[in-house]
């Protein structure tokens, strides 16, 4: 029996303005294209993931109105498993507001509702059942994410941790962590060191590695990625784009990894094919709205 990529996280709606440069404080701007999309980073990598052929199975909380009903609908339209998405009794769907400048750089505030009322007690024990992969994030409880890591080691389940948004994680988040995939700010406050060359990337990686993580990964943006590991150590390039909007590049970076690493890729090879879907995500706008599916990989970098 094939088995599933678990992703435990969030799921928003995204509301999207588009616009020339970001307003300063007490700045009005007056912005051009309104977008309205589903969003959250769980929800995001769950969608890349399963557009790109991984059988995902999603646990999330919604609220009890439109947004998280929609959200729903999305889910099973791409064919995710949601048996485990969840509704909270007493807080609305997440919101994310998110402004985009003319350069494709964004600014995002989230208002996380019914995201921060996943518990433990929400997600039973058959979520883990057949599942070869799970990743997790933080836009969710972080003693919700730090239950499911130990109950995915209990079950010997390879787990990947995707720390954001950035906060400091002590050694029972990161201790047996099969992979981390931090950016650059993450890492920062993780780890304490600055990423700004390879040595700094290097010493990034080995504190993480002292705290049990067993591979390291830190997104460098356009700049790609960093891969520490036992076969690979060194920096994968990504794609070079014209970008217009970057909203969902780690997310769909995540998810792409997780269905590589699941097909039985190396890290390595599940990383490039990963930079090659977060590349493509970043020329389109929205969140999951510009995930790429398996056959739209192939064609765009067919010259390759």
């Amino acid at each position: 029996m094939r088995q599933s990529v678990l992703i435990i996280g969030s799921s928003n709606t995204d509301m999207v303005v588009k616009t020339e440069h970001f307003p300063k404080p007490g700045e009005t701007v007056l912005g051009g294209t309104f977008l309205m999309n589903p969003g959250g980073k769980g929800a995001n990598q769950a969608v890349a993931a399963a557009r790109l052929g991984a059988d995902v199975r999603f646990v999330a909380k919604t609220g009890n109105d439109i947004f998280g009903k929609q959200a729903l609908e999305g889910f099973k339209d791409e064919g995710i498993d949601t048996r485990f998405v969840s509704e909270s009794a007493t807080l609305a769907s997440g919101v994310a507001l998110i402004t985009v400048n003319a350069q494709g750089q964004n600014e995002i505030v989230v208002a996380s509702g019914a995201n921060m009322d996943l518990q433990p007690v929400d997600i039973p024990d058959n979520a883990f059942e057949n599942v070869g992969m799970a990743l997790l994030q933080l836009e969710i409880p972080a003693e919700t994410v730090r239950w499911a890591l130990t109950k995915c080691a209990e079950k010997q389940i390879r787990t990947v941790l995707n720390p954001a948004p950035a906060m400091q994680l002590d050694s029972g988040f990161l201790n047996g962590l099969y992979l981390i995939t931090p950016n650059e700010t993450e890492t920062e406050l993780i780890t304490g060191v600055a990423v700004e060359s390879e040595e700094t990337l290097r010493k990034a990686a080995q504190y993480l590695f002292e705290q049990g993580v067993q591979n390291v990964i830190i997104t460098l943006g356009s700049k790609g990625i960093y891969l520490a590991s036992d076969s690979f150590t060194g920096i994968i390039a990504t794609p070079v784009v014209e970008a217009v909007d970057s909203t969902a590049a780690g997310d769909v970076f995540n998810g792409a990894l997780l269905k590589a690493l699941a097909d039985g890729q190396s890290l390595e090879q599940a990383s490039r094919f990963a930079c090659r879907a977060a590349a493509i995500s970043v020329t389109r706008m929205g969140a999951q709205s510009s995930a790429p599916y398996q056959h739209e990989l192939e064609s765009f970098f067919k010259h390759d």
